[in-house]
C-alpha cells in the first residue's frame, strides 16, 4: 500500500546538498521534494552493530538530516567481520561514538545525535519521541518487544530486521496502517529455542543485504514513495539467493494494537517477559553455579570431575577449555547425553556464556546428578579470567 510522506519537506537544499544528492534529485519519484523530506527527517538507529552498520552508512549518505545512534556496547574484534562501520582502530571504543565518527565522515552535512547508553523502559519513550522513524537493528527479543511497544504507544513506525547464519527477515511495523511486531510474534520463543548470532553465527555480508533493505524502506516511508513493507514480511535466503514475502495481517486481538488492548504501557521487565533462560534452568543454576576460577582450582587440585562442553562442534573447534568433553546441548534435551555421563564423577557443564549450560544442567539434575554444577560465563569467562591467550569469539 502507498502511504503519505512521513515528514514535511525542508525549506530548501543548499548548493552543496544539491551537488551531493544530484543522483537522487534526477529520480522523478524522489526529486527535490523527496530529498527535502529526507533532509527534514529525524531517524534513530537502535544498535550500531551488524544491521546498524550498513543502515547508518546509507541513511547518512542518503541525506537524512538528523541521525540518532543508540548503543551501549564497545567495539570488539569479533564485530569487524560484519560491522563495517567500525575499524581496527576502533576496538575498545564505544560503538555509538565509533559509528558517529564514520557517519560524519560520510556526510558532514547532517546532524548526528549519540546516545551512548542502554535502551531501557526508563528512557525509551523519551528518546523515541524525538524521532520520526525508528530503525531496529537489535539482536535480542527483550529489546525487540520493547522497541515495538514504545513505537506503538508513541504512534511511530519502525523498520525491523533480523539476521541469523544465512537467513534474513525485514518488515515495517506501523500500527496505524498495519500490524505490529506482536501481531507477527504474539509471544517470544521459549528460552534457548532460537540461538543468537553470538551462538549460531551470521554470514557477514547478510548484514549488508538486510540493512540496506531497511534503509530502502526508511527512505520510502520518509519520502512517501513506493510500496513499503507494511503488512508484509520479507524473507531472504542467502544460500539459495531467494527473496520472498508473506502477508502479515493485523491481529484484531493483539494485546497491544488490537481492538481491546490489554497492554497500554511498557512492561516493567522485558527480560523477564522473554526469559533469558527457562524457569527450570534458573532454578537448577541457583546455588549450582561456579566461576571459571573455581573450575581452574578444581582442576589444579585434582578433583574428580567430568567437564562437559555443551556447545556445538564448530564452536569447540575455535576454542575449548582444557579437559572438556564435547556433548552438544541438543543431546541433553533429547536425553541421549545422559548415558555418556559417569556416575562416579561430579558433572561440571559449560557453554559460551552460561545460558545453554544452565538449560543442560536442569536436565542433568532431573536425571539424579544432584551435585552437578555449571560455569557461569562459560568460555568467555575462562578466556577473560584464566587464560587470555586463548581466542574469544
Amino acid at each position: 500500500m502507498s502511504l503519505p510522506p512521513l515528514v514535511e519537506p525542508a525549506a530548501e537544499l543548499t548548493v552543496d546538498e544539491v551537488r551531493r544528492y544530484s543522483r537522487h534529485l534526477i529520480i522523478p519519484d524522489v526529486g527535490m521534494a523527496g530529498q527535502k523530506r529526507l533532509k527534514n527527517a529525524k531517524v534513530l538507529c537502535v544498535g550500531a552493530g551488524g544491521l546498524g552498520s550498513p543502515a547508518l552508512l546509507y541513511l547518512a549518505a542518503a541525506g537524512v538530516g538528523t541521525l540518532g545512534i543508540i548503543d551501549f556496547d564497545v567495539v570488539d574484534e569479533s564485530n569487524l567481520q560484519r560491522q563495517v562501520i567500525h575499524g581496527q582502530s576502533d576496538v575498545g571504543r564505544p560503538k555509538a561514538e565509533s559509528a558517529a565518527a564514520s557517519v560524519r565522515e560520510i556526510n558532514p552535512l547532517i546532524d548526528v545525535v549519540v546516545h551512548n547508553t542502554v535502551l531501557t523502559t526508563e528512557n525509551v519513550m523519551e528518546i523515541f519521541s524525538g524521532y520520526d522513524l525508528i530503525v531496529d537493528g537489535t539482536d535480542n527479543f527483550a529489546t525487540r518487544y520493547m522497541v515495538n511497544d514504545a513505537a506503538v504507544l508513541l504512534g511511530k513506525p519502525y523498520v525491523w530486521g533480523s539476521i541469523y547464519r544465512f537467513d534474513g527477515q525485514a518488515s515495517v511495523f506501523w500500527a496505524e496502517h498495519g500490524p505490529c511486531y506482536r501481531c507477527l510474534y504474539p509471544e517470544p520463543p521459549p528460552p534457548g529455542m532460537v540461538p543468537s548470532c553470538a551462538e549460531g553465527g551470521v554470514l557477514g555480508v547478510l548484514c549488508a543485504s538486510v540493512g540496506s533493505i531497511q534503509v530502502n524502506e526508511a527512505i520510502k516511508l520518509l519520502a512517501g514513495i513506493g510500496d513499503p513493507l507494511v503488512g508484509r514480511l520479507m524473507i531472504y535466503d542467502a544460500l539459495e539467493m531467494k527473496y520472498r514475502d508473506v502477508k502479515v495481517r493485523k491481529d484484531p486481538e493483539c494485546v497491544l494494537c488490537g481492538k481491546n488492548p490489554t497492554v497500554t504501557e511498557l512492561l516493567e521487565d522485558y527480560e523477564a517477559f522473554c526469559g533469558a533462560i527457562s524457569d527450570e534452568a534458573a532454578q537448577a543454576a541457583s546455588g549450582s553455579t561456579i566461576t571459571a576460577l573455581e573450575l581452574k582450582a578444581m582442576q589444579d587440585n585434582g578433583e574428580d570431575i567430568f567437564l562437559v562442553d555443551v556447545r556445538e562442534p564448530n564452536e569447540y573447534e575455535i576454542v575449548s577449555i582444557p579437559g572438556a568433553t564435547l556433548i552438544p546441548k541438543g543431546e541433553f534435551l533429547n536425553g541421549s547425553a545422559l548415558e555418556k555421563l559417569p556416575q562416579d564423577k561430579r558433572i561440571v557443564l559449560h557453554c559460551k556464556s552460561g545460558a545453554r549450560s544452565a538449560e543442560a544442567l536442569a536436565v542433568v539434575k532431573n536425571a539424579g546428578f544432584a551435585d552437578a554444577v555449571h560455569v557461569g560465563g562459560g568460555v568467555l569467562s575462562w578466556v577473560k579470567s584464566v587464560d587470555p591467550s586463548l581466542p574469544s569469539y
